[in-house]
């Protein structure tokens, strides 16, 4: 898992994966005090801060060289994005083709980008969520896996909405990864094909 912040959605990820078919092999960051490092090393993981070179939005071709290593050298099956603020590009996408997953706070193609929770309740849906996807070259471009909605209420902040879409998120994503490691997860072009994948609410969707 990579990561820049907190780890909420590594805390998901590791710990329904304690009972499920996925294990979490190492964490790494861009931020050298990132508190999902911390996280990682409560849970006794390797845990590895990674400079990401002089790019503000990317990595640059020596820490993507020091990244893809530690990720080969733990000999990872998937890669899961927590809050990783920095695109992947060239040869980090070409080392784990379609093996990279990302999660974003909105239901894509909508609202990509920074602060989507905010942008949804600027324009003034009436619904949002959050959007498990593989990752390409773009932002929060590539195929979709699954999704989750979030209504927006009315007396919504966008702190408020935010913490709804984060439970949905904690939700999501590990029943996405797990059912990635089940083989339950078939890429066709755009189309991500979900086979016996079970909804929120542990009902069985053919």
């Amino acid at each position: 898992m990579l990561g820049s912040g907190q780890g909420s959605n590594f805390v998901a990820i590791a710990d329904a994966g304690a009972s499920g078919r996925t294990e979490v092999a190492i964490v790494l960051s861009d931020v050298e005090g990132a508190g999902i490092l911390e996280r990682a090393r409560e849970r006794t993981i390797p845990a590895r801060f990674i400079a990401p070179g002089n790019f503000r939005t990317k990595l640059d071709e020596e820490a993507e060289r020091a990244f893809v290593a530690a990720l080969q050298e733990a000999r990872v099956q998937l890669i899961a994005l927590a809050g990783f603020m920095r695109v992947l590009k060239g040869e980090f996408l070409r080392a784990f083709e379609n093996r990279i997953v990302n999660i974003h706070p909105s239901l894509l193609p909508a609202f990509p980008g920074l602060e989507a929770w905010k942008q949804a309740l600027d324009y003034g849906v009436k619904i949002t969520g959050c959007t498990v996807h593989f990752v390409d070259a773009g932002v929060d471009s590539g195929p979709i896996i699954a999704q989750q909605s979030v209504p927006v209420l009315d007396d919504d902040t966008p702190e408020t909405l935010h913490q709804r879409i984060h439970a949905a998120e904690h939700d999501l994503y590990p029943r996405c990864v797990e059912a990635i490691a089940r083989g339950q997860v078939a890429v066709q072009g755009r189309r991500v094909i979900l086979k016996q994948w079970r909804d929120g609410t542990g009902d069985r969707v053919d």
